[in-house]
């Protein structure tokens, strides 16, 4: 596509209603000064401007130079970026036009919205999101559509997850993998007396803040536990969900029947990737680490961590048992045994059940900057195995396309989840860039043709764009004068017939 020239460039901001039209002229008009009144012709170069002096974000600027000028506002929401793209939908960074917070919309694509079905479970993953309020858990704030696109507003958080981490810097030092995981039970503990069970626990999917709190992202898989069998996921014909490296025994044999026990398996496996740096089973084909972990015991977490603390192990192993009743039988008591376990090497646990241990006393700093406190040399670990190699896409060994369901869990009083509760829905499914087609708005869709773009043909600078919004074309007032002249004309001679 041909490049725009800085005037075209300059009309389509105009028109995409991101920039106010005074701040527009007063910063290109900057612009002109620091030029020293010399012609600037250079659309890179004012794009980039642009973007430095802080009205425009650089997704929304690549947009309009490929002749894109809609699409970039949803309701009171202004898009400033495309995060990723999960199994339902495409995921937005916006920002409240008024309130100027951010945060993250899930769209779901136009080419499913006459799906009822599938528009259905989108609702419902709402109403479920709206109803999970917890400091592990991403919150959800609004629900929403505009003609035929409908979105779900959802808090942003900042930070790496516990898979980008690990990849980055190396298995985590055992009591840092001890809170962050007791963080995820407590907000599965949350997520179960809810209804939900997750069905997709993995290092992928647990979040981590600059404060080094986790939240818990994707209940897209999520399942109530009250649900029939004449759901959405069995409508779809999705007869596995989940991902192959941290899939409970029973998941893999039975998406539908599981109860939130299969969560605490999952769990397991990323407190041992965690410890590790790998899944408990590598290598193989997809199904037959499936029958691992129906099968083969976990490899010693010693052979990597020869220090790794026995009791911690023993954790870790009860969580992944391969027999359900085995397992602790509810996340809070998974929690709480992993609480037990750091104040018993020394960890003090704020007070509330969603505390966590003081920040000063974590390592692996999720914006990628060394720790203040160094590992002890027991602990120091080289970058996980295959790190240096590209990352592997979260969802490669995801099964059969995991269109979310918003289906089973049910909750005890003794915080276990195996009978019946309210029913409730889901947060967000993974961001996993580049797994499928961002374009979903009007940003998005085929640009402009050139014949429509305007602009002057030969092209034009900066004065060339602010000449033109000086006032109203001298075209278009001949053009008025000469539609008043021909009204009084007529009316002349319907005058003089009348007579």
């Amino acid at each position: 596509m041909a490049r725009l020239h800085v005037d075209a460039f300059l009309d389509l901001v105009r028109r995409s209603g991101l920039v106010e039209k005074d701040r527009l002229v007063a910063l290109l008009r900057e612009l002109k000064r620091e030029s020293g009144g010399h012609s600037i012709t250079d659309t890179d170069f004012v794009a980039g401007r642009l973007v430095e002096a802080g009205p425009l974000t650089r997704w929304q600027v690549d947009k309009l130079l490929e002749g894109r000028h809609k699409g970039f506002f949803l309701g009171k929401y202004k898009l400033l970026g495309h995060l990723g793209t999960g199994g339902m939908s495409s995921v937005y960074l916006a920002e409240h036009v008024l309130m100027q917070r951010r945060v993250a919309i899930k769209v779901l694509p136009q080419n499913r919205v006459e799906d009822t079905s599938y528009l259905a479970r989108f609702h419902r993953e709402a109403q479920a999101a709206a109803s999970l309020d917890h400091r592990n858990i991403v919150r959800a704030y609004d629900v929403d559509s505009e003609g035929n696109i409908h979105y779900l507003v959802m808090e942003y958080v900042e930070g790496r997850d516990l898979q980008q981490i690990v990849q980055k810097d190396g298995p985590l030092e055992y009591v840092v993998a001890a809170e962050y995981t007791r963080q995820a039970a407590e907000g599965l503990a949350h997520a179960h007396l809810a209804g939900l069970i997750h069905r997709d626990v993995k290092p992928a999917n647990l979040l981590v803040t600059p404060k080094n709190v986790v939240k818990l992202l994707d209940l897209g898989l999520a399942r109530f536990t009250d649900e029939d069998k004449a759901s959405l996921t069995v409508a779809y014909d999705e007869n596995v969900l989940g991902t192959a490296d941290y899939l409970a025994p029973e998941q893999a044999l039975d998406s539908h029947g599981v109860d939130s026990r299969a969560d605490i398996y999952g769990l397991g496996c990323a407190l041992y990737f965690l410890l590790t740096g790998h899944p408990p089973f590598v290598g193989g084909t997809l199904p037959q680490r499936l029958m691992m972990h129906q099968k083969q015991p976990p490899p010693d977490i010693q052979l990597d961590r020869p220090d790794a603390p026995q009791d911690l192990i023993d954790i870790c192993l009860k969580m992944m048992a391969k027999k359900p009743g085995d397992r602790y039988q509810s996340a809070a008591e998974t929690a709480d045994a992993l609480a037990k376990w750091l104040v018993a090497h020394g960890q003090t646990i704020e007070s509330g059940s969603s505390g966590g241990i003081s920040s000063a006393n974590l390592t692996g700093d999720v914006s990628g900057k060394s720790s203040a406190r160094e590992p002890i040399p027991s602990q120091r670990r080289k970058p996980a195995k295959g790190a240096e190699g590209p990352r592997r896409n979260s969802g490669e060994d995801a099964l059969p396309p995991p269109l979310p369901t918003r289906p089973s869990s049910s909750a005890t009083k003794e915080g276990g989840s195996h009978a019946g509760d309210k029913r409730r829905l889901p947060v967000a499914r993974p961001l996993d860039e580049g797994s499928a087609s961002e374009f979903v708005l009007d940003a998005e869709m085929p640009p402009l043709p050139l014949w429509k773009q305007r602009g002057t043909r030969k092209g034009g600078d900066i004065e060339t764009y602010l000449a033109r919004r000086k006032g109203t074309p001298k075209w278009l007032w001949l053009l008025v004068a000469g539609g008043t002249l021909l009204a009084i004309g007529l009316l002349i001679a319907a005058y003089m017939i009348a007579r």
